[in-house]
């Protein structure tokens, strides 16, 4: 049986803001415990975090860090990520990373985050954002991001406790 993904989008820099960084490890972590596998940008910041947490799972296995690169060069992956997918495509492997989760989620996150959640919520992921990190997170907790999905919105989710509580239920773990 396949392994469920979910996607994390967030900040390429998180030095400012160590309090994110230790979330985001707890929310790799977390995934993982639950079964599942993370896929993200591959690169530094929240991405590093969530895949060096990932790793840390009692549950880890080989595979379960995807990192979908925009650049052609597999090395620049950071180095918690498993699967390296460089994908030369710059920016436009932002809709990669959207498409690869069976669920979603926003920690933090600046104008390359915004728009994986708006592909996540065009092609009907389950989108959900910590929005105590701050960033496009806090912004589009709870809002509905066009006429798309009558009756649903991002989740807000305040804390990784509720983002576990999320997971299990969008993916029916």
């Amino acid at each position: 049986m396949r392994k469920p993904i979910v996607s994390v989008f967030g900040s390429n820099d998180l030095s400012e803001v160590p309090e994110v960084e230790a979330l985001c490890e707890d929310l790799g972590r977390a995934i993982v415990d639950l079964g599942c596998r993370v896929a993200c940008g591959g690169l530094g910041g929240s991405m590093t975090a969530v895949c060096r947490g990932a790793q840390s799972s009692q549950s880890y296995q080989s595979g379960d860090t995807i990192g979908i690169l925009p650049l052609g060069d597999a090395d620049s992956a950071n180095p918690y990520v498993d699967v390296v997918i460089p994908t030369g495509l710059g920016l436009f492997r932002n809709m990669l990373v959207a498409r690869a989760g069976d669920a979603c989620l926003a920690v933090r996150g600046g104008a390359g985050t915004l728009s994986e959640v708006a592909f996540a919520w065009q092609i009907d992921k389950p989108v959900a954002s910590l929005s105590s990190t701050g960033g496009w997170a806090a912004e589009l907790a709870g809002s509905r991001l066009d006429h798309r999905r009558e009756g649903r919105e991002v989740t807000d989710l305040p804390d990784v406790e509720a983002a576990k509580l999320w997971i299990t239920e969008v993916l029916e773990l």
